[in-house]
């Protein structure tokens, strides 16, 4: 019996091969499917203002009406097509002018009649008649909808009205957006992108017929302001919701979704609304208040100019790497005590726009044009479940590959356990087994890769024929093309919008840079020669009974501070210091797309160096290990699915071509340091 199955497992190992093959043939075309998708829909891009910071700027000008409406111009050209509005507030009814508000003590110095020292209303007056027209029943509906009382009021025949709420509580109530705003900026030539929160208590038919007159005023998107979509109730309560889901239909209204780095956690039941929606839904990148504040400081004019160009740069990137297609801007006023006067980032603003650098021109270069967001409209055609299962069996089969490099007699029952798990876990939750087997792809791909590498490298030693130059460039060329079979899986594999929108997350992106090191490591000590288990568990054994020296915890600190120091700067969380966003910057705006720095200028040329040296000394086999860094991140690079493709591989192409040429330039001076040491160390000892 076991005689059999060796002999099928050693069989096994060349169809594994071809299975892999397999599956890397079918995630081409799904990968292409999802290239149509990213390049040929979605490519508006929206850059919207936020209409209440307008109005709270101009409150603090000396004529807020003209003040708004000059700027309403002065946006339009720069670019800014589109003002984001809220659910109307007395206070910001207030800012735009159209009522005034007083409390019960304020009412009644103003008046000059007593008020009931028990009573804390608050009092209302109309600016002007179109106000006290459109405004009157609004107010007095959102208030009755409360259970409050309102009543008429007036001073020196100016209507108003009284609403039985202390002006603290009534300032936080919502009511539907302000009318007058809307239809001016209708006629100013503005999108409207609609703010809706969760704060009122949900109708059905106030929804439809408020939606209803949004359509009316050409309003194409929602952003949610609040932590709950409209319609919320809880997880398991969803009817709202999906009432909700059916109007936006209806009306026509998608959603835009806030970028996680500047919102943690979507708002509650928001990937449940968009899923019912059909995924009609944008990615939104913030220009936040504090970030134009930045613009205000006393600075420079340099450094003012610097600024500016980094927020265009961001802009750009946005779009271009992260699928962005809305850009929400806010802005706020500050009292600059060394200026001595209440200054605003909006001149700033528009330079950032359409400046001598403006992210707008360069957006136009890039082919993208300016206008109200669409969404992607996924390309994906029937055969496409075929192929992920075509996938599914060459995974499965590449981590049976991946494991016999260790245990050879492992693979075949590998194999077969992983078909049978992966039915389990597919049947269970379709996404885990899809998001699983991705990570497992990615991770032994290069972890495979490197193995193969090592391998080839240890049976150069001591040999004479053959060129080195081009057997060290042709190792770095295939490993990294072998390294790029688990990104094939991965994009195969995960090729939903729900993760080019972010709504789901490809997660594990710590395992897939630091496991292939650790396998990498693993092997390269116990297995990439060819011995017996007894001559492993003995090496093992001599590791664990070797003296330690305070060298080596000196090197173990060193490894595991850059270890982690590596591992924290994986993944969207990263932190990077001045001068190397100041160098990804100069990467970004001459390459146009930038190579990963670990990449080329540390794991790619160490491992041709490495490769080079094969030849003579053993241990550059460590310089060879380095390059598994390099060889994770270009799997990482597509793990960002978010990113467009074309985008990934131009970042991968870009990190081996100046990854061959910085390694060329290490191998030259370590050929002129050799030979310069072999040519003179002799003489200076006679």
């Amino acid at each position: 019996m076991k005689g059999t199955y060796m002999k099928w497992n050693q069989r096994s190992l060349k169809w594994l091969w071809w299975l892999v093959i397999l599956g890397m043939l079918a995630a081409i075309p799904v990968a292409f499917e999802r290239n149509e998708t990213e390049q040929k829909t979605g490519r508006k891009v929206e850059f919207v203002f936020d209409y209440r910071n307008l109005l709270e700027i101009s409150d603090l000008q000396t004529d807020p009406r003209k003040f708004v409406l000059e700027q309403l111009d002065e946006m339009k050209q720069h670019g800014i097509q589109s003002m984001a509005v809220y659910e109307a507030t007395l206070n910001e009814l207030k800012l735009s002018r159209r009522i005034e508000l007083f409390t019960s003590h304020e009412a009644s110095a103003l008046t000059q009649t007593p008020i009931s020292p028990n009573e804390n209303f608050t009092y209302l007056l109309f600016a002007e008649k179109e106000s006290e027209q459109q405004l009157q029943p609004m107010i007095q509906q959102a208030f009755a909808e409360l259970n409050v009382k309102t009543r008429a009021w007036s001073y020196k025949n100016q209507p108003g009205m009284i609403i039985e709420m202390s002006m603290e509580d009534a300032l936080l109530k919502t009511m539907d957006p302000d009318p007058i705003t809307m239809q001016l900026l209708k006629e100013k030539g503005y999108t409207i992108v609609i703010r809706l929160s969760n704060r009122r208590a949900f109708d059905e038919a106030r929804m439809d017929e408020l939606l209803g007159r949004l359509q009316a005023l050409g309003v194409k998107r929602m952003i949610i302001d609040g932590e709950t979509v409209p319609g919320f109730v809880s997880d398991k309560d969803l009817h709202n919701l999906e009432s909700m889901a059916e109007l936006m239909k209806k009306h026509q209204i998608g959603l835009a979704s806030t970028e996680a780095l500047y919102q943690k956690t979507p708002p509650r039941g928001f990937n449940t609304i968009s899923k019912k929606i059909d995924y009609n839904v944008v990615r939104l990148h913030p220009l936040t208040e504090s970030d134009s504040q930045k613009l205000t400081e006393n600075i420079t004019p340099q450094e003012l100019k610097g600024r500016i160009q980094d927020y265009a740069d961001r802009f750009l990137l946005a779009v271009k790497d992260r699928n962005i297609r809305m850009i929400f801007l806010h802005a706020k006023a500050v009292k600059s005590t060394d200026k001595g006067k209440i200054v605003h980032p909006l001149d700033s603003i528009y330079l950032t726009l359409k400046g001598p650098d403006g992210v707008i021109p360069q957006i136009h270069k890039i082919g993208y044009q300016t206008g109200p967001a669409t969404a992607f409209v996924p390309v994906h055609s029937g055969w496409q479940p075929v192929a992920k299962t075509l996938l599914s069996i060459g995974a499965i089969a590449l981590i049976a590959l991946t494991i016999s490099y260790f245990v050879p007699e492992l693979a075949l029952a590998v194999f077969l356990l992983g078909l049978v798990g992966s039915a389990g876990m597919y049947v269970w939750n379709n996404s885990l087994f899809s998001q699983a087997l991705a990570l497992c792809a990615g991770t032994c791909a290069p972890t495979l890769a490197m193995m193969i590498a090592i391998r080839t490298a240890r049976n150069k030693l001591n040999r004479k024929d053959g060129k080195r130059w081009l057997f060290a460039a042709i190792l770095l060329l295939r490993t990294s093309l072998l390294s790029l079979i688990g990104a094939l899986f991965i994009v195969g594999l995960l090729n939903q919008i729900t993760y080019s929108l972010v709504l789901e997350q490809f997660r594990g992106v710590g395992i897939l840079h630091a496991a292939p090191i650790a396998l990498a490591v693993l092997y390269w000590l116990l297995f990439s020669d060819e011995t017996a288990y007894r001559d492993k568990v003995r090496r093992i054994q001599g590791f664990l009974h070797a003296n330690i020296r305070v060298l080596w915890v000196i090197v173990a600190v060193v490894v595991a501070a850059a270890g982690y120091y590596y591992i924290s700067r994986t993944g969207n969380e990263g932190q990077a210091s001045s001068f190397e966003r100041y160098f990804r910057s100069f990467l970004e705006n001459t390459l146009g797309v930038r190579p990963r720095t670990k990449e080329f200028l540390i794991s790619h040329p160490l491992f041709l160096l490495g490769a080079y040296l094969c030849y003579k000394y053993r241990s550059a086999l460590l310089l060879v290990l380095i390059g598994v860094i390099g060889q994770a991140s270009v799997v990482d690079t597509f793990a960002h699915l978010h990113t467009p493709l074309v985008i990934s591989s131009i970042r991968v192409v870009y990190g081996l071509a100046f990854g061959l040429l910085i390694g060329a330039v290490l191998i030259v001076l370590w050929e002129i340091i050799a030979r310069s040491w072999q040519r003179w160390v002799p003489r200076l000892s006679e």
